[in-house]
């Protein structure tokens, strides 16, 4: 079966999954995943914000369009990668409360095997988890963001590695924490064999 329709096979048995009884009252649909099929990078978030409950695509508020901005920083595109989310369904929040809430690690633990079949179709050469709590998903570790990134895990036997979450860069936009996540993408390029310019080599060098 072709790449594609073996993802639109487990799309479906996502969308009518309901593992968490709590989180399927309160979604308004699954976000599966976007992205090449085929693609050589896969990244991997947490959960889906209010945003991508809406829309039903990973990574589409604020944190989406700097994640979008690092991708075409690399040379690439959100076509040529995959992007998905260990958890498929938005963290139910109370009613009228603002903003999002992590996974549980039950909740990730129960929609985990559904990012593990993505990745067995996908078969990534490399993969990026965005923040801790993603990176807890795929490795049910607890270290710290800062001890993590710019190390090599492996998931799957795919090489791993860990950033901060788009979102972070949002709350802590200095050229200097900035600059530790272009290494980390920089580590990723080399990985892939993809040519870096002088000028990649060079973006956020002054730590402000």
């Amino acid at each position: 079966m072709p790449f594609e329709a073996r993802l639109a096979a487990l799309s479906e048995a996502v969308r009518g999954c309901r593992k968490c009884e709590h989180l399927a009252a309160f979604r308004t649909q699954t976000v599966f995943g976007v992205g090449n099929p085929n693609a050589e990078l896969m990244f991997v978030g947490e959960a889906p914000g209010a945003d991508e409950d809406k829309q039903g695509e990973p990574f589409v508020g604020r944190a989406g369009e700097l994640l979008t901005k690092i991708i075409n920083a690399m040379g690439l595109t959100r076509d040529d990668v995959y992007i998905a989310n260990v958890l498929k369904c938005r963290p139910d929040m109370p009613k009228g409360a603002p903003g999002n809430r992590p996974p549980t690690p039950l909740e990730m633990q129960r929609c985990l095997p559904y990012l593990r079949e993505q990745i067995a179709i996908i078969q990534p050469r490399v993969l990026v988890a965005l923040g801790k709590t993603a990176m807890a998903g795929l490795t049910g570790t607890d270290e710290s963001m800062s001890a993590m990134r710019g190390r090599w895990f492996s998931f799957e036997n795919i090489p791993l590695l860990s950033t901060y979450h788009p979102s972070y860069l949002l709350r802590n936009g200095s050229n200097a924490e900035k600059r530790k996540v272009w290494e980390d993408m920089l580590l990723v390029m080399e990985k892939l064999g993809m040519a870096i310019s002088e000028k990649q080599r060079g973006f956020f060098r002054s730590a402000s």
